[in-house]
């Protein structure tokens, strides 16, 4: 998770990313399988990344932690068998110059992360405007926060503002929702409300409903004050069992965890606002993927939300 940047480094860095990008749909009769790892394509052979024999596999209904421990020979027997099977003539390829970045059906409408960025900066949101960003392959998450809303909980400066996220691969839909940074460490935490929004990449109105939720967000953002100070006035007695206890009840990845004990000597404290810190200080953990850093920041949002 980086710290704070502006608007026009995120475009530029998404340029740069995909500059290589380009997407095509290939007839399924043109495609064989070598392997998990290789795909030929009208005899020219391709690397298929991690997402794209995810959602392959997916596609024809091979488990794919099953898929992964099997032998290349078993592998390329499983998926050229089941690809027999599929329904479509054709499916609809992303690509990193030769390398598949993920398969989909032929109604994928993709959304990319530059057309998200430029809808942004339609919307007033100028390229020197700062932000907190998070980036890679798979994911892309950009927290806007807004100094006008800004309050003070416990001594601590709150700003709220929206978080975009989006996945050009499958990862994630495009989502919107309410942001609060907290300034003296930018700790970022993405809180579920009633009308955060989330669009499947299968329609090509995605973007247009996007000023208005975007509107009603912030109208939103107010009611996280009283939320906060609650927080602050709920004693925790174990932060370690109950901690242990989130991280299960929400899944947590090896990784996730790791960045869970990271923070958690940079925010421990026995009330529930220590608690919530401790997991989006998580999501700055060096080592995690853009998608993890965004799903630690959510379940401090999500944590915030059960506070009563």
């Amino acid at each position: 998770m980086s710290n704070m940047t502006t608007l026009g480094n995120v475009f530029d860095r998404v340029h740069e990313m995909s500059r290589h990008y380009h997407d095509k749909f290939i007839e399924v009769k043109e495609i064989t399988f070598d392997s998990l790892e290789t795909i030929s394509i009208s005899d020219e052979l391709h690397r298929l990344k991690p997402i794209a024999q995810q959602s392959i596999s997916n596609r024809l209904g091979i488990p794919f932690h099953y898929l992964r421990k099997c032998p290349p020979d078993i592998q390329r027997l499983n998926l050229n068998h089941w690809l027999q099977h599929e329904r479509n003539d054709e499916l609809f390829f992303r690509f990193n110059g030769d390398d598949v970045r993920a398969i989909f059906t032929p109604r994928y409408i993709p959304t990319d992360n530059l057309e998200v960025l430029d809808k942004l900066k339609s919307l007033d949101y100028p390229l020197d405007t700062k932000v907190q960003s998070s980036i890679d392959d798979e994911f892309m998450m950009v927290n806007i926060p807004d100094g006008r809303q800004s309050f003070t909980v416990n001594g601590d400066r709150m700003t709220p503002g929206i978080s975009v996220s989006n996945s050009e691969v499958g990862l994630a839909s495009l989502s919107i929702a309410a942001f609060v940074l907290r300034l003296v460490c930018t700790n970022g935490m993405i809180s579920k409300t009633e009308i955060s929004a989330s669009y499947r990449h299968v329609s090509a109105k995605i973007l247009t409903g996007l000023p208005k939720v975007l509107t009603d967000v912030s109208n939103e953002l107010g009611k996280k004050k009283d939320q906060f100070r609650l927080s602050i006035e709920s004693k925790v007695e174990h932060p370690e069992l109950t901690i242990s206890s989130f991280n299960s009840q929400f899944l947590l990845s090896k990784t996730e965890k790791e960045a869970v004990d990271w923070a958690m000597p940079l925010e421990f404290g026995q009330t529930m606002f220590h608690i919530i810190n401790v997991y989006t200080k998580a999501a700055q953990y060096p080592e995690l993927s853009a998608d993890s850093g965004y799903k630690l920041q959510k379940v401090g949002g999500t944590i915030l939300e059960m506070v009563k």
